[in-house]
């Protein structure tokens, strides 16, 4: 497979550009896109096909869920049975910006995408040229661009130091952030609970949810 390699622009993507990334999604292709932590590699979330391409690419565990990316509070709704109180606090605070939380999933969200499980973390990130794709594709199952078990990817160059020849496209919209991932948040039990510390502080949920959440 020949990987395509677009440069756009970071603040305001092209329409075209977009439109053709768009295109490949739609088409069960791969994507890499830029957040503003790391570069994502996508496929629509509701095609298993589409998202079982992400573990081949990238060598991952088909035990591990994705997460799913979306643009707007509709698309959250297409893909969990409830929303609670918790959080929609955390996303009028932190969205769009580097913090997953974890709800219980539709039947319609791929057995693949959940990791087998019942439940799917939902992200919403904060960069101009993955909010564009969204908003054309719908929802968005990812994982960072690069193989499982290297550092995740902040710059297009890594991207395709990894992933050439195995993905549909690359949009290069240069350097992103730290590197450091999403910050992840289980509002599933009773307790909430932290299954990843990323860019975001622990202190900061807490102060918004008014309590402690456990590791």
């Amino acid at each position: 497979m020949e990987t395509a390699i677009w440069k756009i622009n970071p603040v305001q993507p092209e329409p075209e550009i977009i439109e053709r990334a768009a295109e490949l999604i739609r088409e069960s292709q791969l994507v890499a896109f830029p957040t503003e932590t790391v570069y994502g590699l996508g496929a629509a979330a509701f095609d298993p096909e589409a998202a079982q391409k992400i573990f081949i690419a990238k060598g991952r565990p088909s035990q591990k869920p994705l997460l799913v990316h979306i643009s707007n509070r509709e698309q959250a709704a297409s893909l969990v049975e409830d929303i609670p109180s918790a959080a929609w606090l955390l996303m009028d605070k932190f969205w769009p910006g580097p913090l997953s939380i974890i709800l219980p999933a539709r039947e319609s969200v791929p057995a693949i995408v959940r990791g087998g499980g019942n439940s799917v973390g939902l992200r919403m990130p904060a960069h101009p040229v993955s909010l564009a794709l969204i908003e054309k594709t719908g929802p968005l199952a990812a994982a960072s661009a690069n193989i499982s078990g290297k550092p995740a990817p902040v710059t297009a160059d890594q991207v395709k130091e990894d992933l050439c020849g195995k993905i549909a496209a690359v949009l290069d919209a240069g350097p992103t952030g730290t590197g450091l991932p999403s910050t992840i948040i289980d509002l599933t039990g009773e307790e909430y609970r932290i299954l990843r510390q990323g860019e975001l502080a622990v202190g900061v949920l807490e102060d918004v949810l008014g309590e402690k959440v456990k590791f």
